[in-house]
């Protein structure tokens, strides 16, 4: 049986911050770029109060907490942090798996370091972060991956939470099935629409009703419902994509998609702009339908995006690949980089943010 944690540092971006600007501490802090196009990047918990949240368009963030302080990110800074913060990983095992800056999982059934207990692994690691960098971590310890992840956000801020192999049906059972990784809005709406509002009832649907219903995240919801997981954790994975997406409250016409085709690819480029070595060379517009069906359309220009403009009217563009009919409706959109080649391999490209964007 494997001992899988997942540590999860908290409000990492904005804690950075306030740690490091004592006039911050206490205070609202929101890690954006002002302006109507840009997203959240982090906010404190002291913004977190007023319904601010990451990925939030900044206009919203700014309406919802008008006495916010808007610090522009530095992700320089937030990346030597985060270096920090996995050589303590290290210390305890090789099997450390970066999901971002702030979190990761981490394989401790084998610990380099003597330890009780995997739940005594987790304990020394956040008095390891302290200690070193000032900043709180909650983690999740568990069987799997899937039920790490919900664990470390069980007691946020500055919390642990254990689940252990006896405990997990009566940990997942009662769980609302919005708390299953994907199961945003929308497809809690249609699973209530059959009844289900818990992992206990979906737990109850047999798993080609699920599939017949939703294809793929079908068969995934089947076997998280059981709190089946058996990824492993993988150390050292090249970036092969990334990605971000969003699904609606209320299915969209394609017309209306415009706007959060932009918020989204902002994201994700900020996402990319942290993967420092690597270049990706492809872009990709993912789209499901209000009946789940899942569209890609991807275009590799000659050039790589060397802007998040560029990258954004490329994304923009592939909209205009999509030929169902006029009135269909989509529930999420989606907008990452992938073929991501190390700086060696392909042409120099602009700056990250270039004061005139190349337009392909």
């Amino acid at each position: 049986m494997r001992k899988i944690l997942h540590i999860d540092m908290d409000a990492f971006y904005a804690s950075v911050e306030q740690r490091d600007d004592p006039t911050l501490r206490g205070r609202p802090v929101v890690v954006a770029w002002r302006g109507a196009r840009s997203v959240v990047c982090a906010a404190s918990y002291e913004a977190r109060r007023y319904g601010v949240r990451s990925a939030m368009p900044a206009l919203r963030a700014e309406r919802l907490c008008p006495d916010a302080v808007f610090v522009p990110p530095d992700f320089a800074r937030y990346k030597a942090v985060s270096r920090e913060i996995r050589e303590i990983f290290h210390a305890h095992t090789d099997l450390v798996q970066p999901l971002s800056l702030d979190e990761a999982y981490l394989d401790v059934t084998e610990p380099r370091i003597d330890s009780p207990s995997a739940t005594a692994t987790a304990q020394a690691i956040r008095a390891q972060i302290r200690e070193r960098t000032r900043l709180t971590a909650s983690a999740g310890v568990a069987p799997n991956k899937f039920i790490a992840k919900i664990a470390s956000d069980w007691n946020k801020p500055d919390g642990l939470f254990v689940v252990k192999p006896a405990q997990v049906d009566a940990f997942l059972l009662p769980l609302p099935v919005g708390r299953i990784p994907g199961v945003g809005k929308v497809m809690q709406g249609k699973l209530a629409e059959l009844g289900v509002r818990t992992v206990g009832e979906l737990r109850g649907l047999a798993q080609e009703e699920l599939q017949l219903r939703f294809g793929s995240f079908g068969a995934s919801l089947y076997r998280r419902a059981r709190g089946i997981d058996e990824r492993p954790v993988e150390p050292n994975q090249p970036v092969q994509s990334i990605s971000a997406e969003d699904t609606f409250e209320h299915d969209l016409p394609l017309a209306d998609l415009v706007p959060h085709v932009r918020r989204i690819a902002e994201k994700a480029w900020q996402a990319a702009g942290r993967k420092t070595g690597r270049i990706g060379h492809t872009v990709v517009l993912k789209l499901k339908t209000a009946q789940f069906r899942i569209l890609t359309r991807s275009l590799t220009p000659d050039v790589p995006p060397g802007g998040c403009e560029a990258f954004t009217a490329i994304a923009l563009a592939l909209l205009d690949r999509v030929a169902l009919p006029p009135e269909t409706r989509y529930r999420l959109v989606g907008v990452g980089l992938s073929n991501f080649r190390d700086v060696d391999e392909t042409v120099p490209q602009p700056g990250l943010f270039p004061t005139q964007p190349a337009v392909p």
